[in-house]
């Protein structure tokens, strides 16, 4: 899909109020409610908006050891891919997992409430999980940046052509 300035408008208000009414974006972003209604639709179903969400601070949910895991695996095969990554779906301590190139398979970002819950989760979880043979941990000092997504700034860039 390309977006054009108006698409990007409606993305850029949306990431910082993601709970605006269409009546204030519409006005925000120069369209009627009609049209924004439409385009917002668009930007739904074509799966620009993937949906919308609250925001939750881990630390004031009593999880505030941040771990970053990277994991190798005893093989690339499918069925070892599908496995392993199936385990890591049921880890309620694991919010992000992506499957890599390069030196490890995959690296997750999971949330601990200490060094002792995380160490339940290497050992219950992560080393339980199937084909794992090398776990590699490093804990986070402090949050530096989260963005929800790709800055609308770098997309109006593009679109510009620069």
């Amino acid at each position: 899909m390309s977006l054009d300035r108006i698409d990007i408008a409606i993305l850029d208000c949306l990431q910082k109020d993601g709970r605006m009414s269409n009546a204030t974006l519409a006005e925000k972003v120069g369209l009627s409610q009609s049209a924004c209604s439409r385009r917002l639709d668009i930007l739904e179903k074509t799966g620009v908006i993937r949906g919308y969400h609250a925001r939750l601070s881990n630390k004031m949910l009593g999880h505030p050891v941040t771990v970053i895991v990277n994991i190798s695996l005893s093989g690339q095969a499918d069925k070892q891919l599908r496995e392993f990554e199936a385990a890591v779906r049921r880890c309620p301590n694991v919010l992000v997992c992506y499957l890599m190139s390069g030196e490890y398979d995959y690296l997750l970002r999971i949330a601990a409430k200490d060094l002792e819950d995380y160490e339940r989760i290497h050992k219950f979880w992560l080393s339980a999980m199937p084909h794992v043979t090398k776990i590699n941990s490093s804990f986070a000092l402090r949050e530096v940046a989260d963005r929800t997504g790709l800055g609308v700034e770098t997309a109006l860039i593009e679109i510009a052509g620069g």
